[in-house]
């Protein structure tokens, strides 16, 4: 038995939880306005992603929590809501169509693997039901095809996109879906969502970043972006992966004061998660086939002193801690802990890959995998392989003071933790490794 024999338009809101700009849900509710329907937000705590997360202190299903829990708030002053549920989508999903009279689920792009995977069954569900599955592009400026060579195949190089990326952005604009206008087309109802402990979850009180870009962070972007003790950086990270803020807003924002350096990071962002959609099995294996035949150390040892920290390098290990005490890594700092591992340990990439993977508050697939193996060389715009950074020379160009290792790795000072590998040795034995399985010259 239904429990609305009114026909609803479901919005399935998966990385784009706000109300506010959001494709989808604008489209919903301008149908629903036209056809005199409701529309019925969803999100989905999906059982499959939860129970592949290692830590039930997991900070960003706190985080989703939290802001879900908010959102619900605000909407319930006005008699309106988001229903939250858990468990298996299908299942989810079937209860749905049982319970409401769904005219059309709406829902904005995830090209990530599980979810083409997860969306395929789903739409599979709907159209068996007849319902209708609509779905837009949200999450990203452009997408997909959308930049591409002039003979329509997808880039591999980074520079080359990224001009043709601000071509067609001069020639379209920045478009806005202001669907905060209309919230009145949603559903009445209020209910109560899963607690975190009924999923399986720790319950903190735990302090995420501003999902506001300070005008002045952005000015100052392409001066102090790579030092990691100053306010250089937006840490809007998480907020771009869940989506609780608008892309678009924060370019519109970047571009009228010519941050331009900042511009400079969403179109990387864009071009990773394209290598992504055209080269699924990057998220498997290296984009270059050449590099899945490095012989990698694997030692299990060394990487354990990786994670926690106790390489011997004093930046490495302020990056690691500061990962492990608030899910956050500078992205300079990123970088050199990602090559000190593939280059100096001769670790896989796809450990410390998917060691962020755990950890990282704003972890994004395609981010995550590109920033990995441009570190690795197996990447699109790799660094050679004959390119490793120096943890020592790092450190003094971007930590010249210590005030981030003084906050993250406090001892680094007396030198209490001995260097693990020798920079110099660590060097050859890396450009030996590579040279012999890439049957490369440097």
């Amino acid at each position: 038995m239904q429990h609305s024999t009114s026909p609803v338009i479901a919005v399935w809101l998966r990385r784009d939880l706000r109300l506010f700009d959001n494709h989808a849900l604008h489209n919903a509710l301008l149908r629903a306005k036209q056809k005199q329907h409701k529309v019925l937000p969803i999100f989905i705590f999906d059982r499959d992603i939860l129970d592949r997360l290692e830590d039930k202190d997991d900070r960003r299903v706190n985080f989703l929590h939290d802001h879900l829990s908010a959102l619900k708030a605000g909407l319930q002053i006005e008699q309106k809501d988001i229903c939250v549920i858990y468990g298996d989508v299908i299942d989810v999903w079937s209860s749905l169509i049982n319970k409401y009279c769904i005219s059309a689920i709406y829902s904005n792009h995830d090209d990530e693997p599980y979810a083409k995977i997860r969306d395929e069954k789903v739409r599979h569900l709907a159209e068996s039901q007849g319902i209708k599955w609509l779905d837009f592009k949200d999450h990203l400026i452009f997408e997909r095809d959308e930049v591409t060579k002039d003979d329509g195949k997808p880039y591999t190089v980074f520079t080359p996109y990224s001009k043709k990326w601000r071509r067609r952005l001069d020639i379209e604009g920045i478009p806005s879906y202001p669907s905060e206008n209309n919230l009145q087309h949603l559903l009445d109802f209020t209910e109560d969502m899963p607690s975190l402990e009924s999923m399986g979850f720790q319950s903190q009180k735990l302090v995420f970043p501003e999902k506001t870009a300070e005008c002045q962070v952005l000015k100052d972007y392409y001066e102090r972006r790579n030092f990691p003790s100053v306010k250089g950086t937006t840490r809007l990270g998480i907020h771009l992966r869940f989506g609780t803020i608008s892309v678009r807003q924060i370019l519109k924002q970047s571009e009228e004061i010519s941050s331009f350096a900042f511009t400079n990071e969403l179109i990387w962002r864009d071009f990773y998660a394209q290598i992504l959609s055209h080269f699924p099995h990057v998220a498997e294996r290296a984009f270059r086939p050449a590099y899945d035949e490095i012989a990698w150390r694997n030692d299990e040892k060394d990487f354990d002193k990786w994670c926690k920290g106790e390489t011997g390098y004093s930046l490495v290990d302020a990056g690691m801690r500061e990962l492990l005490k608030t899910g956050f890594m500078h992205n300079r700092v990123r970088m050199l802990v990602a090559s000190f591992l593939t280059k100096h340990l001769l670790i896989d990439w796809r450990w410390g890959e998917a060691w962020f993977a755990r950890h990282l508050l704003d972890f994004d697939l395609a981010s995550n995998n590109g920033g990995w193996q441009w570190a690795s060389g197996s990447g699109t715009d790799a660094a050679p392989y004959f390119r490793i950074f120096n943890p020592i020379t790092q450190a003094d160009k971007f930590d010249k003071d210590g005030k981030y290792r003084d906050q993250f790795n406090p001892g680094w000072r007396d030198g209490e933790i001995p260097m693990m590998v020798d920079h110099k040795v660590a060097r050859e034995r890396a450009l030996n490794t590579y040279r012999e399985r890439l049957s490369v010259k440097e």
